[in-house]
């Protein structure tokens, strides 16, 4: 059985929604604790969230989550990457997943968790028809690079790198990857 970790990435200054989304309630329920419910109760073995915001970390704590306080958020997505990396070296995978997409759905976490316990070494990314979505789920021998990545580049650029290991995982609805980047993205 393959030990699968998760980062839940948490660090975002919420430039574009103008404040920080990560505290903003949908369904009465902050974002980042939406996504904390959605991972804790994936059956993953071990969790961690980098953020610099105290309220996160504590919640983190609260819910089994290694709380990881990430100072370099400024940098971009990548600071929180590598610092997710630095506690998941004895993972054979690790799971990245972000707080604004408030639909995702446990059933779907634990698919991408099934599908890659089941290949060889692929990266398992959420989708819908045919697109590739977050949380993605990177094998092992891949975290060097992840570690190596600078400035506001994320995993997808790993992916781009080793698109035949690329095996996309249908979500439960497209719902799912619905992300919040601006306020009038909850009207829908």
């Amino acid at each position: 059985m393959k030990r699968v970790g998760a980062v839940l990435l948490a660090s975002g200054l919420g430039r574009r929604f103008g404040s920080n989304k990560l505290l903003t309630a949908v369904e009465g329920v902050p974002l980042y604790r939406r996504a904390m419910t959605a991972l804790a109760g994936a059956g993953l073995d071990r969790l961690a969230v980098c953020s610099p915001y105290p309220e996160v970390l504590e919640a983190g704590k609260e819910l089994g989550f290694l709380p990881l306080h990430n100072p370099n958020g400024a940098e971009g997505i990548s600071a929180s990457i590598r610092l997710g990396v630095s506690r998941m070296g004895d993972m054979d995978g690790v799971l990245f997943s972000v707080c604004d997409q408030p639909f995702l759905t446990t059933d779907s976490i634990i698919r991408l968790k099934n599908t890659f316990e089941q290949s060889e070494s692929a990266i398992c990314a959420l989708s819908w028809q045919g697109q590739r979505g977050n949380p993605v789920l990177f094998p092992n021998h891949l975290l060097g690079e992840l570690a190596a990545l600078t400035g506001d580049r994320g995993g997808g650029a790993v992916v781009k790198g080793h698109p035949d290991r690329l095996v996309l995982v249908e979500a439960l609805s497209p719902k799912e990857l619905a992300d919040v980047d601006r306020p009038e993205d909850l009207d829908g």
